[in-house]
């Protein structure tokens, strides 16, 4: 499932992203000014095409052979003080992927109040808004886990806090 997801959908939202800012003054743009020019202008082609590839690159960041399990350092503490404890936070971040309705992403993002865990549908991210830090995602379109799960999202969810999750990564997002 990986390798299709990313050889043939994260590949096309970058073909796509590319061919629309080729020759554009966006073209050598960094992609958050691109998520955030495209929101701003409306421009709904490149922003999906462009907030999937930013979502895509993030989420393969997040996730490592031999990671998930309960987290250590600075995001440990985030979700003690958050949430209470680690199991208190994956419960609510198991409801809240398992609870997705139809496509789109799981986050948990840095916010001046503290950790949030939010949903966003289709392309959306958010790192098109300022003021909050992107921690973790979680794809929980289809296409991230139906060869390998078919379509109990439950199991892919879980595998993903068991086994995935790269806490290094997500420790390296917390702000300064």
């Amino acid at each position: 499932t990986v390798e299709i997801h990313h050889d043939k959908h994260h590949a096309k939202y970058v073909a796509n992203t590319n061919s629309i800012v080729e020759g554009m003054y966006l073209e050598k743009a960094d992609l958050v000014t691109i998520i955030r020019t495209a929101k701003y202008a409306n421009n709904v082609g490149l922003f999906n095409n462009a907030a999937q590839v930013w979502n895509h690159s993030f989420y393969w960041e997040c996730m490592k052979p031999g990671g998930g399990g309960e987290p250590t350092g600075a995001i440990s503490d985030l979700i003690n003080t958050s949430f209470g404890s680690y199991a208190a936070f994956r419960e609510k971040f198991e409801a809240a992927a398992n609870s997705a309705f139809g496509s789109g992403w799981t986050w948990v993002v840095l916010t001046p109040k503290g950790l949030i865990i939010q949903n966003t549908e289709g392309a959306y991210t958010p790192v098109a808004e300022e003021g909050i830090a992107t921690l973790l995602t979680l794809d929980v379109w289809e296409h991230a886990y139906y060869l390998d799960y078919q379509n109990v999202r439950a199991t892919y969810v879980t595998a993903f806090l068991d086994h995935l999750v790269n806490w290094d990564f997500v420790n390296s997002q917390i702000p300064k």
